[in-house]
């Protein structure tokens, strides 16, 4: 499942970010690349040691916890610390797969988000193509919204012709590994929030609770 998030960010925390931004230092972003992805890798990263990044990061990751369907689609057992990415007139990123497992202790690598952080008119080019199933899909998104796509797919960015792209990009491993498992799910948690706006509840809704929870209990690593 590919899912597209409005409003991750506020304009205030959009303008917090971006201010911090503004602020820090940025590396070379092959630094945090696996030995594949960095022959294709041109982009800057925000220094991780950096107050700036600690800030911007902890906004983020509160802002995505903070969010519903984020939490309902990707049903997080543990987040990795966002990157935030820079890329200018010329860089991009190369057709690549994100390393299955992060960090110390490993996190396992389910779902890959990218969270734009520029408004679309504020450069060209720079979408993030995904190679689904269905063939390659752009996405550039206004600025707060996220894509959020399972991490075993291909996927690339475009090169930037003009101005610079900003944007954070995460990982996610979800208390339910099966992609499919999680889709079910997650049209369950929608299916129950339609009938209870169209009923109030009432056994249809308490059913869809019921089964939604115990295929939870059923399929969850916790």
């Amino acid at each position: 499942m590919i899912l597209c998030i409005e409003d991750v960010l506020s304009a205030g925390d959009l303008e917090a970010i971006r201010g911090e931004i503004a602020r820090s230092g940025f590396r070379d972003g092959r630094a945090t690349a696996g030995w594949s992805a960095r022959r294709v890798k041109n982009n800057l990263q925000m220094e991780a040691g950096d107050p700036c990044y600690e800030r911007v990061a902890g906004r983020i990751t509160a802002a995505l916890r903070a969010n519903e369907v984020f939490m309902q689609a990707a049903l997080p057992r543990a987040l990795r610390p966002p990157l935030i990415s820079r890329s200018d007139v010329g860089m991009g990123y190369g057709r690549h797969m994100d390393d299955a497992l992060m960090g110390e202790p490993y996190v396992r690598t389910d779902l890959a988000y990218t969270l734009f952080l520029s408004a679309p008119d504020a450069y060209e080019g720079g979408e993030l193509v995904i190679e689904s199933a269905s063939g390659e899909l752009d996405f550039k998104l206004a600025a707060g919204g996220l894509v959020l796509y399972p991490a075993t797919y291909l996927h690339k960015v475009e090169i930037v012709r003009a101005g610079t792209r900003l944007v954070a990009v995460g990982w996610a491993q979800c208390c339910v590994r099966d992609a499919g498992r999680r889709e079910l799910l997650f049209d369950l948690q929608r299916a129950r929030r339609m009938v209870l706006a169209d009923t109030g509840g009432g056994e249809a809704f308490d059913l869809m609770s019921k089964a939604c929870g115990n295929l939870l209990r059923l399929w969850s690593e916790v």
